[in-house]
């Protein structure tokens, strides 16, 4: 039985959430339909671009997607205090570039004269639409309600486009946010429709190579800041490089279908995580088969999933051996 949205998402407990969209009936959103020959391959720059766009709008930062044929998988950071802290012209902005609000919404921005009930009433607008700039709920429905009227507009046809809901899972602490980042920039290569990850077409992985050897920063995603540290910059708290060289080293043995070993060149990173070769692969392969509503070690899934009501949650065993010290 799907599970109520408050169920999933705790703030409390963590800001990082993976979020998973399927098309309905697993039809082809991109890619070549191997039953008709129709290529629909140029709809994953649709879902690029709009998520990008997504990304700049809410207080909501992008830290790994993976626009895949038939789904599209996002890790998201809300920041809810980013949100908190815009002015009420701001929120107004940011809204609109969305949706035309109300008739007194447009009168405040144009500089138009409210009466005190009038402005009572925007108050309340406005509280409504900072709380929407930080729900992940509101990102994905304009992310997928949009893509679905576009593909429906190009199929010359209407109806449902998406599963009803989009999957939702918490990520607890850093070993579980790394190693589910590395899950989704790795899902072409695990589907081989990719040798390396710079090869791996419409994911933030892609975009973190190319950016990195233009010696450019990627202001559309969320940074890599390097080592935790006091008064670090908003970001995840491990080296680009590090991550880039891990993931590519581990894309590069799920991709040789056998056994092996991540070069010792980045295994500080997975000393840092607290994990083995052993682990990262299994994470990094089959990270949804173990968990469902959240993933962290043992602990933090019990606090997650008292706060969220849950009265059991599927992944406590694997959390225990998978999300351990090694």
């Amino acid at each position: 039985m799907p599970q109520p949205r408050k169920s999933q998402i705790s703030l409390s407990d963590t800001p990082y959430y993976h979020c998973v969209s399927r098309c309905v009936r697993r039809s082809f959103l991109c890619g070549v339909d191997r039953y008709s020959g129709q290529s629909y391959e140029h709809r994953r720059a649709w879902v690029e671009a709009r998520l990008l766009f997504l990304g700049s709008v809410f207080a909501i930062d992008i830290c790994a997607y993976a626009v895949m044929s038939n789904h599209v998988h996002v890790v998201l950071h809300v920041d809810m205090k980013q949100a908190q802290a815009w002015s009420d012209s701001e929120v107004l902005e940011r809204w609109h570039r969305l949706h035309k609000g109300t008739l007194l919404t447009q009168m405040f921005v144009k500089g138009s004269t409210l009466s005190q009930g009038q402005l009572i009433t925007l108050d309340d607008t406005i509280a409504e639409y900072r709380q929407r700039l930080y729900d992940i709920s509101w990102l994905m429905r304009n992310l997928n309600e949009y893509i679905a009227r576009e593909a429906n507009k190009e199929d010359d046809c209407t109806g449902r486009f998406w599963e009803g809901r989009f999957k939702s899972q918490a990520l607890l602490d850093e070993a579980a946010l790394l190693a589910c980042m590395a899950y989704v920039d790795l899902n072409p290569i695990r589907s081989k429709i990719a040798t390396t990850p710079d090869t791996s077409s419409h994911t933030s992985i892609q975009q973190r190579i190319k950016s990195t050897k233009q010696n450019a920063a990627t202001t559309t995603l969320m940074p890599f800041v390097g080592n935790s540290r006091q008064d670090m910059p908003k970001g995840i708290a491990y080296s680009l490089k590090d991550y880039c060289e891990l993931v590519d080293s581990t894309g590069r043995i799920i991709r040789d279908d056998k056994a092996g070993h991540i070069d010792h060149h980045t295994q500080p990173i997975l000393q840092r995580l607290g994990l083995s070769d052993e682990q990262w692969l299994t994470l990094t392969t089959e990270f949804e088969k173990h968990f469902c509503y959240a993933a962290g070690t043992e602990m933090m899934m019990n606090h997650f999933k008292r706060h969220t009501g849950h009265q059991r949650i599927r992944g406590m065993g694997k959390a225990r051996t998978l999300l351990r010290c090694a």
